[in-house]
């Protein structure tokens, strides 16, 4: 057997001082994370991320640079994650779009109401990607590429 990581997206969107999370339904209860979601066959991160997050938020995403990669074990489930966090530009929400199965809502939260609800996040990297981001950590997306073989 050959052991892969589960290769996941996510968008980091801040307005005004306030981080785009998503509240969802999990098997552990409600708990909180930024838009993301699994790679998908043949889809490149770029992709990916306005994908999920539009999924999960019902807003437009356009990705401008690259916040982080993450890898990330959570012993307790034997899953690994490498993570593609990415910053950019909120565009137009439609608020008539149902959101993915699962996602309670989507919420604008100041840096301290996310903080309360740290005890509720979907894992370590909902902070650590927000810290990342409010420290200047942007790359550009030039650093990724996708190759598709014929």
């Amino acid at each position: 057997m050959v052991w892969r990581p589960n290769v996941t997206v996510a968008s980091v969107l801040e307005s005004d001082g306030r981080f785009l999370l998503v509240e969802e339904e999990t098997e552990y209860g409600i708990c909180y994370n930024q838009p993301a979601g699994h790679l998908e066959c043949g889809e490149s991160l770029i992709e990916a991320v306005i994908r999920e997050t539009l999924e999960e938020t019902a807003f437009a995403f356009d990705p401008h640079y690259l916040v982080g990669v993450y890898l990330y074990r959570n012993e307790a489930r034997d899953l690994t994650y490498l993570r593609f966090a990415f910053g950019g530009q909120v565009g137009a929400h439609d608020p008539e779009r149902a959101l993915d199965d699962g996602i309670v809502a989507a919420h604008w939260l100041t840096p301290d109401e996310i903080l309360a609800r740290q005890a509720q996040h979907r894992s370590p990297l909902v902070l650590r990607c927000i810290d990342d981001w409010r420290a200047g950590r942007r790359y550009p997306l030039a650093l990724l590429s996708h190759c598709s073989c014929p």
